[in-house]
């Protein structure tokens, strides 16, 4: 069975706004763990609530209009799970098992979430 677009984004909004707050929480404890600067993880946390936020407005909305929203987003999830990718590589040599381990299970997380996100778009669309 097929999540709808509207869990979809509902579960996005939720998990950018919880991953968003423990990482900017956290983040002087995860500078250590993870070994990664203090400064990349208070983006990466500002990133996901601003990711929430335009998340949550959009599953707010009605179904109406929503498809070019739906895939502006899973374009955008996609985006972020290059971007903690290229994060990974350029911090290989100095982050812990632990920090590669966030940045590339993140990848997987919103890639996929976006993957799901393009084909309820499609979906909704025929």
């Amino acid at each position: 069975m097929a999540l709808t677009a509207t869990r979809l984004i509902w579960i996005d909004c939720i998990a950018g706004a919880v991953v968003g707050a423990l990482v900017l929480s956290l983040r002087e404890w995860l500078a250590r763990l993870y070994a990664l600067p203090t400064d990349l993880l208070f983006v990466i946390g500002i990133a996901n609530l601003a990711y929430a936020c335009v998340s949550c407005a959009l599953a707010m909305r009605s179904t109406d209009g929503r498809v070019p929203f739906l895939r502006v987003v899973a374009v955008a999830n996609i985006a972020w799970a290059v971007c903690c990718v290229v994060l990974a590589v350029v911090w290989f040599a100095e982050a812990s098992v632990f920090g590669l381990g966030q940045l590339l299970g993140e990848a997987v997380f919103v890639g996929g979430l976006g993957v799901l996100e393009w084909r309820a778009a499609v979906r909704v669309q025929r």
